[in-house]
């Protein structure tokens, strides 16, 4: 396959070092790939066979993200930011890629939300559309504003067919840093640590201490300390490696103040060896740092960078502490008494056996994305209609009438997907039932509603939250609390949902994950509901004396699987089957119902249900509105 990686590195090398590591990795399993890179001007080794496109670099100072600056430090212009785009789409309509791997955006790098959401635009436009991943570090920085993590989570479900996480949650769960929402957890797939060098270490005795820090200028008052500790600490030989992005000028005054049992040069390719023999590392706590430690096993001191308000690094250093691989300095600690009592301190410990981390993660990734990419049907590839189309022309010639009604769960605010699916709605004329949590019930939603005459809600339980027992499948209005409890929050939900939506409100309960407890089912009737709607052939109209029981049937979501589109040819197998069931009389005259949820779809799943609609539509078969499914003359029957 061909697969496109897009990254940008704006403070140090650390982004670039992993998105290189996962070029490699794919490389080597076969697929032909383009790193693109937006940071400085920075080329890794070993991308023998990789194409790498440098786009006109962007960088940062300090921890400034909101101002790009050139290679000379000044602002970019806007010209520049153009050039970087028009680059970027030349890429990707050339390269034509499988698979594009976006790092860190969504979840970063806002600043250039503009190129990557064109590349996304672009990417979806393509025919077959390629796979869209997002590769992300074991530790993200969660905004502090509610809207930004809401607009990341609608990027992801509108966008992207998987989040590859490249940790490992024994050590960092996502949601330690990242609120983690129930819609986006199926797209999670934890690859363990990204390790850019995974070649076996020659184990060496180990003597004297290694110093190292990031490539940027950040870590000069690491290295400054270091040399005032050596001071201290002259029994043992050091070795301070220099970043590449430290000034020639501040190399030789740092060599200047050293003493002569320190050896002070830039940062050395074969940097893993040197920590291998190493009594005792000191760095910062990155990414990449942390898998040389884990890899290496050698005792570290960590002075995670902390400026401006970053949690990452301490994050993960307090994760290495508590596995008893490291000792921690605050960076706004350091002083060369902290740090050398920290290096004695370290020195004097039995070193811990190294805990089992899963540090293949670039291999895994290509695992993951090739497993990805098998599963999910190719959006070219047509679908046979053909044991559908002959159930209706069976169920035709025996007079009977197939119909079919629409579905939508989940509904809480009018986003980028909700628009889709009303989109789809308009453009096939048919309406949408959507299933609406009244407890999230957002004003956008209502304000969308009131302009959509086709669409109208249902009470999607109360707040879609689970209480089943662990190890059993979740309910929120299952048999695992008392009635009386359940009744009082449907009947707070149905109120609740009619304040707010007022006449686009059809008074249908539609319990989350479509379980609800018998015990139930009477009540709903009193409480002020005339119809119940769950999946499955329903076994009987009217499960209480009075209540319709509408249902749905076809789910089009391979929801233990790969998140996408099951298989089309056993939906359309479903599809038939359902027909045949209503004109071999061995079904109440219940209408089909197809059951989606417009926030986790991708476009094969929303292609599929496009061509449903428009076919049926082709063969004039009725496709009811939610108000005739839910219509009075049916609950008149129901009283009859």
């Amino acid at each position: 396959m061909r697969v496109l990686i897009a990254v940008t590195h704006l403070l140090g090398a650390g982004h670039l070092t992993r998105a290189a590591a996962l070029a490699r990795a794919f490389a080597q399993g076969g697929h032909k790939v383009t790193l693109v890179s937006g940071g400085g001007p920075l080329q890794p080794a070993g991308l023998d066979g990789i194409s790498f496109v440098q786009l006109p670099p962007v960088r940062i100072t300090g921890t400034d993200f909101k101002t790009l600056l050139d290679e000379e430090g000044a602002p970019v212009h806007n010209f520049r930011l153009a050039e970087r785009r028009i680059q970027l789409l030349e890429t990707l309509r050339t390269f034509r890629p499988d698979i594009v791997i976006t790092e860190l955006f969504p979840f970063g790098r806002r600043v250039l939300a503009d190129e990557f959401t064109m590349l996304l635009d672009e990417a979806k436009r393509q025919n077959p559309r390629p796979l869209v991943l997002c590769s992300i570090r074991d530790i993200l920085a969660s905004p502090s504003k509610a809207e930004r993590i809401e607009e990341t989570h609608a990027r992801i479900l509108e966008s992207y067919d998987a989040i590859l996480v490249h940790g490992d949650p024994r050590i960092v769960p996502l949601e330690v840093t990242w609120p983690v929402i129930e819609r986006i957890r199926p797209l999670i797939r934890y690859t363990g640590y990204v390790d850019e060098n995974p070649e076996p270490l020659e184990q060496r005795k180990r003597e004297g201490i290694l110093v190292s820090g990031g490539s940027s200028a950040a870590s000069l008052p690491l290295y400054r300390a270091a040399i005032a500790a050596a001071h201290e600490i002259a029994d043992k030989p050091w070795r301070i490696l220099i970043g590449r992005g430290v000034a020639e000028a501040d190399l030789l005054a740092l060599r200047d103040n050293a003493p002569g049992h320190v050896t002070i040069e830039r940062a050395r390719p074969d940097f893993r060896a040197l920590l291998a023999q190493a009594e005792l590392s000191i760095s910062q706590a990155g990414y990449n740092t942390a898998v040389d430690l884990l890899r290496s096993g050698v005792k570290a001191v960590l002075v995670p960078f902390e400026a401006g308000h970053e949690t990452e690094q301490r994050l993960r250093a307090e994760r290495l502490k508590a596995l008893g691989l490291a000792e921690i300095v605050p960076e706004a600690e350091l002083s060369p008494q902290m740090l050398t009592e920290a290096v004695r301190q370290s020195l004097s410990r039995e070193p811990s056996p190294p805990p089992h981390v899963e540090l293949d993660g670039a291999r895994q990734s290509v695992a993951i994305a090739e497993s990805l990419a098998l599963s999910r049907p190719a959006l070219h590839r047509p679908i046979d209609w053909t044991p559908m189309d002959r159930a209706l022309d069976r169920a035709r010639d025996r007079g009977c009438t197939i119909r079919f009604w629409w579905r939508d769960d989940d509904a809480v605010a009018d986003t980028p997907r909700l628009d889709h699916l009303l989109t789809l709605s308009r453009r096939a004329k048919v309406g949408v039932a959507l299933a609406v949590i009244p407890h999230a019930l957002e004003p956008s939603l209502v304000s969308r509603l009131q302009s959509e005459d086709a669409v109208f809600a249902l009470v999607h339980g109360w707040s879609h939250a689970n209480h089943a027992p662990i190890g059993e499948k979740k309910a929120e209005f299952g048999a695992h609390r008392p009635v009386e409890a359940m009744a009082r929050q449907a009947e707070q939900a149905l109120r609740i949902a009619r304040e707010k939506l007022g006449r686009k409100l059809l008074p249908a309960f539609v319990p989350p994950w479509n379980r609800i407890s018998p015990e139930l089912v009477p009540h709903l009737l009193g409480l002020g509901f005339t119809a119940l709607s769950t999946f499955n052939d329903r076994k009987t109209a009217f499960p209480a004396e009075g209540l319709l029981q509408v249902n749905t049937h076809i789910d089009p979501i391979d929801w233990h699987g790969t998140g996408s589109l099951v298989d089309p040819a056993s939906l359309v197998e479903n599809l038939a089957a359902a027909i045949e069931c209503r004109a071999s009389g061995d079904a109440e005259e219940e209408p089909i119902g197809l059951l989606t949820h417009h926030l986790v779809h991708d476009d094969i799943t929303w292609s599929f249900c496009e061509e449903l609609m428009m076919r049926l539509n082709a063969k004039n078969i009725p496709i009811l509105s939610p108000r005739d499914v839910f219509s009075a003359r049916n609950r008149i029957t129901a009283l009859a």
